[in-house]
């Protein structure tokens, strides 16, 4: 680099304010616009997909949408529940088959996914170490999650308490890690897959301690008949299932009562769809059945009109932009009349001049070009989380 091009690279270097006020309006100005479209387009494109490939999704009456986000990319709070026996109702029709989710729960910011091993059939979903989980207490978790908290198979996760203060109401329970997922680039990635029984052990509703027949558990025992035996506070319970205790294991009433976050149903045809459909609008089955696809449809149609708006302003606020940057670059070339004229004076064309001030402009257009690609690149790679995120706000 040398002549006017050095000359120009030199005033931009010394007049940094001036610089770094022009490379951000100038990057906003190309940013936006196309961020905001790719923005939309490929978060859509990929919120669709999965949709579209759940054929229908049962759950608790109440938004559609908080159900579908909830049981499809585990992104809502906690979500309404439905018993167990609604599963069970939907396999004695024989026009579906049912896969359940439990997503109530979470561990070190990743959530706990309760569900069977249809799950992983149905999504397709392979592993690239260890093997599917097969007793109570083991998991197996996305390739985001073991990349992030840096775990593996034969390592272990703990499930987060709901509340600081109340551990009574979830059980803190320790969770063997025996697979590894391969990436899916979808919400799989980021979430930990357990049986759906582990998940009723962490909400309290089944528990492992130790044998009260045992004579070494005489110190715990409270009463003791021929009927029953009543325990009291001393009673060591497990936090851990393993080989040895998983026999102690047991629930207290009746698993049909049990909760269930939603219900993933597979029709084997578009006429077992349409029949399962009718019997839940005539009332013969509770909660409700939504159409993933249909929903988010309607939510994206929404948001495309609203981003057709956004780009408008955007374009008008771009002109209004590039007016005041030009008006920048006259008013500046009005105060370098004298350095102009005493480039001249030392035998400078006005084509050296000329060079001089469009090197200024091409550095500040490339450099502009330069970030806005790579600000563009990031908000592509990250835009379903960044729309997940809006729409759970």
């Amino acid at each position: 680099m040398k002549g006017a091009l050095l000359l120009g690279w030199r005033y931009l270097a010394h007049h940094r304010l001036k610089t770094v006020v022009l490379l951000a309006s100038v990057t906003l100005m190309m940013f936006l616009p196309s961020a905001t479209r790719l923005l939309v387009a490929d978060s859509a494109k990929a919120l669709t997909a999965r949709a579209e490939q759940t054929p229908l999704l049962i759950g608790a009456k109440g938004s559609e949408l908080e159900l579908v986000l909830n049981a499809l990319y585990f992104h809502s709070g906690r979500p309404p529940e439905i018993p167990h026996q609604l599963l069970d109702e939907i396999d004695e029709t024989g026009l579906a088959s049912p896969i359940p989710l439990n997503t109530r729960f979470q561990t070190r910011g990743a959530p706990i996914v309760g569900t069977n091993l249809d799950y992983f059939s149905f999504r397709k979903l392979q592993l690239s170490d260890g093997r599917m989980m097969g007793l109570l207490g083991e998991c197996v978790v996305g390739v985001n999650v073991a990349r992030s908290l840096q775990v593996g198979v034969g390592d272990s996760l703990v499930s987060s308490p709901e509340t600081v203060f109340d551990l009574a109401g979830v059980y803190p329970l320790k969770m063997n890690i025996v697979g590894v997922l391969e990436s899916s680039a979808s919400a799989d990635d980021d979430a930990v897959f357990v049986d759906i029984r582990t998940t009723w052990v962490i909400q309290g509703l089944g528990h492992g301690h130790q044998d009260l027949q045992e004579a070494t558990a005489g110190s715990a025992v409270l009463n003791r008949s021929k009927e029953s035996i009543t325990a009291n506070a001393s009673l060591v319970q497990y936090n851990e299932i393993t080989t040895e205790n998983v026999r102690e294991f047991h629930f207290h009433g009746d698993t049909t009562g049990f909760p269930l976050s939603a219900v993933i149903a597979v029709p084997a045809n578009e006429k077992d769809s349409t029949l399962l459909r009718g019997r839940f609008q005539e009332g013969t089955i509770g909660g409700q059945l939504v159409i993933p696809g249909q929903v988010l449809g309607e939510l994206l149609n929404t948001v495309f009109t609203v981003q057709n708006y956004v780009i408008l302003g955007m374009a008008m606020l771009s002109l209004a932009t590039v007016a005041v940057i030009t008006l920048v670059f006259l008013l500046s070339q009005q105060l370098r009349r004298g350095e102009f004229y005493t480039l001249k004076r030392m035998g400078a064309s006005r084509g050296f001049v000329a060079t001089l001030v469009a090197s200024e402009l091409g550095f500040v257009l490339l450099g502009s070009l330069l970030l806005a690609t790579l600000m563009t690149w990031v908000a592509r790679t990250y835009a379903t989380e960044i729309l997940l995120t809006f729409m759970t706000l």
